[in-house]
């Protein structure tokens, strides 16, 4: 079969384009049609395809629609740098060319609970990966997509060009998150700034060559055995050391050639350098870039490399003294207005997420990565099994009604398609971090308490429980402690030995301290001391005596007369101080007492 002119192609397409328009019951009429024809009689796909990028945006705008139907439809490959300097509508124009395949991304989308522009972004997204890679967008590889948005981003460097790379960024994060729940692709796209890799790779490659491939070897070995966070900042501190060498130290091209004398100086670079938060860097954050330096260092002279140091470079005492803080928690009040304020909030995440954190004791991390099996029922109780988290470790811890009640409630609102096992799911994608701090600060604000993070939630239950009797034992299994050293901390906190013996003591100081102040000396008559004295020795604990002097008190020698009373020779001089003054009383029966014990004394000496 001979193939057909070239004009009687363009025809075809012509009339495929207006069909496609009256099938979307769009509005065909003659002006749509003349310029149709003219579009294919004098450009046509082959045309658009040969122009330079200029020619190709230096279009008219009545021709961009028909551009935009062939981009779709997979008859042009278009540019990224096309897409970002003239307005293609390629998401408008995939609504209606695949209507099927947008009612289905859209509907996933609002199940995730995606809406308004964020919909329109998303396909958007989708239709212009399509139009980059010549496919459909439902064919879209996740791959293609992440090429299609570095491309895009590529593009926008220029600055007549400029568009928001992280809103564009965004978009495209959010489109495969409702992809891959979907099932278009296996695996959404890493949530990151779109320029954070490009800016480390450039850091790395002014490094030399040699020291630059010792420190990444390093890192990819560690990598295999660490987790990413820790990673990350292995990789930043031996990248900070590299560039700070590199443009300090030009000499210094291998690990080899690093000196004591490098190590001295960047010591200094850290104490100088400015954090990202306002001052100098914090000590700790200094002592774990040195640790960092001091690890990689032994452990490349361990495994006996091609690039070793010479000597030891990081001596202990180069490490800042810690600070070794108690942990800090909040008190009761405090607790009980925060659980009021979380329980009374509207949103659902935040009520469960303080009640959690604050009844449970769990980390941050491993309430975040909570699964939807993660309640077990043992017996008649529920169990809340905690994953693995920062120690490696996980463990059980029982689940009170309450909390098994929120729970509930919020696996209820939970979309039945979601492609996670992940409980904590908002938008499709796991609920960061800073959500769940925002959560903290609302309740905390509506409390009228201060900021509180998790982990001081964490802090108060062990203070609440080991204040109320629980062991440290059991305190230990619950917060998942590895060894009770980690525990004994919280009995710093409460240690009930101590507060018993200061306050034992402090009623002895308050009791010095409110003592009643005398007058001078010279302020007071002879009558008025014999009164202050007498009321003095009458003074009891909750009052004053007003027996008159002359009357004898049985009371007054009650412990002289008891029959477990014992005496001995060496208190013979108070004895006989008090039969006087029962004496020159007249106390005859107080001063028989005394006589008594003084003569049997006398008799025991004797």
């Amino acid at each position: 079969m001979t193939a057909a002119p070239a004009s009687w192609r363009g025809e075809d397409l012509c009339r495929a384009y207006l069909q496609a328009l009256q099938s979307a019951d769009m509005y065909v009429g003659p002006p749509v049609v003349s310029v149709t024809r003219t579009f294919f009689d004098r450009i046509g796909p082959d045309g658009w395809a040969t122009m330079t990028l200029d020619e190709q945006c230096q279009l008219p705008a009545k021709y961009r629609r028909t551009v935009g139907w062939l981009i779709v439809t997979g008859r042009l490959v278009v540019s990224a740098e096309y897409l970002v300097r003239v307005p293609a509508y390629l998401g408008g124009i995939a609504k209606w060319v695949l209507p099927d395949e947008h009612a289905a991304f859209t509907a996933m989308a609002a199940d995730l609970g995606f809406g308004g522009k964020s919909l329109v972004q998303q396909w958007s997204a989708m239709a212009k990966a399509a139009g980059i890679h010549g496919t459909d967008p439902a064919a879209v590889t996740a791959q293609q997509l992440l090429d299609a948005r570095d491309r895009l981003v590529a593009a926008m460097a220029a600055p007549e060009t400029y568009r928001d790379g992280h809103a564009l960024s965004r978009d495209f994060h959010q489109a495969s998150i409702t992809a891959f729940h979907l099932g278009w692709i296996e695996t959404p796209l890493a949530r990151r700034a779109w320029n954070r890799r490009a800016e480390r790779q450039a850091l790395w490659d002014s490094v030399p060559e040699q020291l630059r491939r010792t420190f990444l070897a390093y890192i990819d070995q560690v990598r295999l055995s660490l987790r990413p966070s820790t990673v990350e900042s292995i990789e930043r501190a031996l990248r900070e050391l590299a560039v700070f060498l590199a443009g300090s130290e030009p000499n210094v091209t291998a690990v080899a050639d690093i000196r004591r004398r490098h190590i001295e100086g960047f010591k200094l670079h850290l104490a100088r350098r400015p954090s990202g938060k306002g001052g100098t860097l914090h000590r700790h954050t200094i002592a774990q870039h040195l640790g960092a330096l001091r690890t990689c260092f032994e452990r490349l002279s361990e495994w006996d490399g091609d690039d070793l140091p010479r000597g030891v470079l990081v001596f202990a005492g180069d490490f800042p003294i810690r600070d070794q803080p108690l942990p800090r928690f909040i008190d009761d009040a405090a607790a009980a207005r925060l659980l009021a304020a979380a329980r009374s909030h509207p949103d659902p995440f935040t009520r469960l997420s303080v009640e959690f954190l604050a009844r449970t004791g769990m980390r941050r991390g491993e309430f975040m990565a909570l699964t939807v099996d993660s309640v077990v029922q043992i017996g008649s109780s529920f169990w809340l099994r905690v994953p693995l988290g920062k120690l490696h470790n996980d463990r059980y811890i029982p689940l009170h009604p309450q909390l098994k009640a929120l729970l509930d409630e919020w696996t209820a609102q939970r979309p039945a398609r979601v492609r996670s096992d992940l409980l904590f799911i908002r938008n499709g994608r796991r609920i960061g971090e800073t959500m769940l701090e925002k959560a903290l600060a609302e309740v905390c604000e509506a409390a009228g308490i201060n900021r509180v993070t998790a982990h001081q939630l964490r802090h108060t239950l062990a203070t609440q429980a080991i204040n109320r009797g629980m062991s440290l034992e059991a305190i230990a299994a619950l917060l998942g402690h590895r060894s009770m050293r980690m525990t004994m901390i919280y009995a710093r906190i409460a240690d009930r030995t101590v507060a018993d013996e200061y306050f034992a003591v402090s009623e002895k100081v308050e009791a010095l301290y409110n003592a009643p102040r005398q007058l001078p000396a010279d302020a007071e008559g002879a009558e008025m001391a014999k009164l202050r004295r007498e009321m003095h020795q009458r003074m009891l604990g909750n009052g004053y005596c007003a027996r008159p002097v002359e009357l004898d008190c049985h009371y007054e020698s009650i412990c002289e007369s008891c029959t477990f009373f014992v005496t001995t020779i060496e208190f013979k001089p108070t004895l006989q101080r008090q039969r006087d003054d029962a004496a020159r009383k007249g106390q005859v029966g107080r001063q028989k007492i005394f006589d008594g014990l003084l003569e049997r004394i006398d008799t025991q000496a004797g």
